[in-house]
């Protein structure tokens, strides 16, 4: 995706403690991206999690970076990854502003490694995930590169887009009051529900991207680039990489299938009340 050059970015929504002086060394490696980051979506607190996910981890307490001068303009997005990043968050949060009375806005958090936050302390094996308690988005920008290396996505900018976009739908779901914590496992699952409407209000997000001024038009392309990463994270598809099976009653994410078609019916309806996965068949 393209975003207009003279379009205004704020970094000022994006928080960057990547890699700052003063870490604090922390005790997990890589492992269990989804199961976790379902474990902190529902409440969990990160403090919880086996040892292991933070062996060797460091946790910036430094001084943070600031994005100012960096990332001024959509020109500045087209050419810089965490720019782009930035322009999305932008994006995003200037449409749901108009869509939700009394949007609150939601401040992303770029680390490396691990990271505080208000559920706990959090390695960059949880993948990206949203922490209620702080009303905040967090994301190691390595993910992206993950994303098509260990899940076997095709990537590209609008797979990103759907990431961000995803996780501030989880920030919508709690403003309304629709993300609970216990959400068990299952195909039918509360928890693969509150999965597949984050899904889905980032589809409604990506109808009204260009409306909020950041975006050149969507092409087919980066239609297809989110498409593919929504499939690329189905529980099914890394049961069947990583298992060699699938188990439909231990999911929290919903299927490749599934998270697809949610995310197309946000995009074609473009109407977040078209996202009522707690009561639709999915």
């Amino acid at each position: 995706m393209t975003f207009r050059k003279g379009a205004r970015l704020d970094p000022g929504q994006v928080r960057d403690v990547r890699a700052r002086g003063g870490a604090l060394a922390v005790g997990g490696g890589i492992g269990g991206i989804v199961l976790v980051a379902i474990f902190l979506l529902l409440g969990g607190n990160p403090s919880d999690l086996p040892a292991d996910l933070l062996t060797g981890q460091t946790v910036g307490t430094g001084q943070e970076s600031d994005l100012t001068e960096e990332c001024q303009t959509g020109a500045d997005a087209n050419l810089r990854d965490d720019c782009r990043i930035v322009g999305y968050v932008n994006s995003v949060q200037a449409y749901w502003t108009e869509a939700v009375d009394g949007y609150t806005p939601a401040l992303t958090t770029f680390f490396t490694q691990a990271v505080n936050t208000g559920c706990g302390t959090a390695s960059s094996a949880v993948g990206p995930f949203y922490c209620p308690p702080d009303e905040s988005v967090y994301i190691d920008l390595g993910f992206f590169d993950q994303l098509e290396t260990r899940f076997g996505a095709e990537g590209g900018p609008f797979a990103e887009a759907y990431v961000i976009a995803h996780e501030y739908g989880h920030h919508i779901q709690n403003l309304l009051g629709d993300l609970q914590p216990g959400g068990g496992t299952g195909a039918e699952s509360h928890a693969v529900r509150t999965e597949l409407q984050a899904d889905c209000y980032a589809g409604v997000w990506a109808s009204h991207a260009v409306e909020t001024g950041y975006l050149e038009p969507i092409t087919p392309e980066q239609v297809a680039q989110a498409l593919d990463a929504a499939s690329a994270v189905g529980d099914d598809r890394i049961q069947e990489q990583t298992q060699g099976q699938v188990n439909p009653e231990t999911w929290t994410h919903g299927s490749s299938e599934q998270r697809q078609a949610w995310f197309r019916t946000g995009l074609d309806s473009g109407d977040p009340n078209d996202c009522d996965t707690f009561s639709a068949d999915i």
